[in-house]
């Protein structure tokens, strides 16, 4: 594996991004403290702002974040690579959200449609992948890319496939009217930059998915984003979309980091529509070597679009909520064999990166085998108690 460079995990543009974020520090009390991060240095703010989420839901969040005094923790770049090589007594990166909760949207891209869809034919099987792609491709013909959701001419398409036996539950949140809104991890139970993400040990076929990230406050205004690894599964899930809750939320099955880079005149939702999140993944036992990105200019609903169905006179979040964009990468490369196509192997190495956001590096584990989730709500709210007391 390559080295990686603490400076080259943080924006391009570092001096002028309001980064705010959250690292575990052993003293004065052992927990979570926010962060912002001001000229390459570290600012604990905990003295100012009990939550995240608090920050998030301030009028004008770039401000606050502007001007607050805070407590130095040293050079970011130190963070980074303390947070990288797992050291102890120094603080460390945890993800940069707390009471939010984390939802993602599915079958976003027209590319990755088409591989849900594979993986339902497939039943959860990687040798039928192959020739299922071919034949799926063949049968629906065109740039589904270039077909917008709902549309009379998505409804005229869904109309044909129903008509000829090939329709499926992904085509119609792909190019249905109603997008696919799920729920991909509590709050707190995210891991950050550096850490390693979990694999359901009953999963023999599955990969990350490199997504953007919005931060949204309790009204639904999305303040900030960051990066995002939300770790699939595509034999469960394949097996049944039922089983998707199964497939997605497990211990450590879902990174978010290195920080929360808050929108400014520099920073937009314009950005983040613009922006090609690149995928590297490195094996630590076969010199196996992954590169992919995905392009958020080809995707099928508007970032705003995907808000609106998450949060609305429907459904309300008042403690916010973090919200994955969806992806159009789906590996089909063959790692163990052909026509297997790709799976990961236990301790490679995930970075998922875009200049303006930095990028967030994990290595993958099993979710039964990494340390258990235990600092929950009612663990923040004492450690929040203790440090009041302080």
């Amino acid at each position: 594996m390559h080295p990686t460079d603490p400076h080259h995990c943080l924006p391009k543009d570092l001096d002028q991004a309001l980064l705010i974020g959250r690292v575990w520090r052993d003293t004065p009390q052992p927990g979570p403290a926010i962060v912002i991060v001001r000229r390459g240095e570290v600012l604990d703010i905990s003295a100012h702002i009990a939550t995240v989420a608090d920050l998030l839901d301030l009028e004008d969040p770039a401000a606050f974040v502007q001007d607050v005094e805070g407590e130095s923790l040293g050079q970011v770049d130190d963070l980074i690579a303390d947070s990288l090589n797992g050291a102890e007594n120094t603080p460390r990166l945890l993800a940069p959200c707390d009471l939010q909760t984390v939802k993602a949207c599915g079958v976003t891209f027209a590319v990755s449609l088409l591989e849900r869809v594979i993986e339902e034919q497939a039943g959860g099987d990687p040798q039928r992948a192959n020739e299922l792609r071919r034949d799926i491709q063949s049968l629906i013909g065109g740039d589904l890319s270039r077909i917008q959701p709902g549309s009379p001419q998505a409804l005229a398409l869904k109309a044909d496939l129903q008509a000829r036996g090939a329709w499926s539950q992904y085509m119609e949140v792909g190019i249905g009217e109603d997008a696919e809104v799920f729920s991909k991890a509590q709050p707190l139970s995210s891991m950050g930059f550096g850490d390693t993400v979990g694999l359901h040990p009953a999963s023999r076929w599955n990969n990350p998915e490199p997504e953007i990230v919005l931060a949204v406050d309790a009204l639904g205004e999305p303040k900030g984003a960051s990066l995002g690894n939300d770790v699939n599964l595509r034999d469960i899930e394949g097996r049944s979309a039922l089983l998707l809750g199964k497939a997605k939320d497990n211990n450590a099955s879902c990174s978010i980091g290195p920080f929360i880079r808050l929108f400014d005149e520099h920073f937009t939702m314009d950005t983040v529509r613009q922006a090609q999140v690149s995928l590297r993944i490195e094996g630590s036992d076969d010199d196996f070597v992954l590169e992919d990105s995905s392009d958020m200019r080809e995707i099928s609903r508007d970032p705003m679009d995907l808000v609106a169905q998450t949060r609305g006179a429907h459904h309300q979040y008042p403690d916010g909520f973090m919200l994955f964009l969806g992806t159009m990468f789906s590996p089909v490369q063959d790692r163990d064999g052909p026509g297997q196509g790709f799976t990961h192997h236990l301790n490679d190495r995930v970075t998922i990166a875009t200049p303006s956001l930095g990028a967030l590096v994990n290595h993958v584990g099993r979710s039964d085998l990494l340390p258990p989730w235990t600092f929950g709500l009612r663990a923040l709210f004492a450690h929040l108690a203790t440090r009041r007391h302080h």
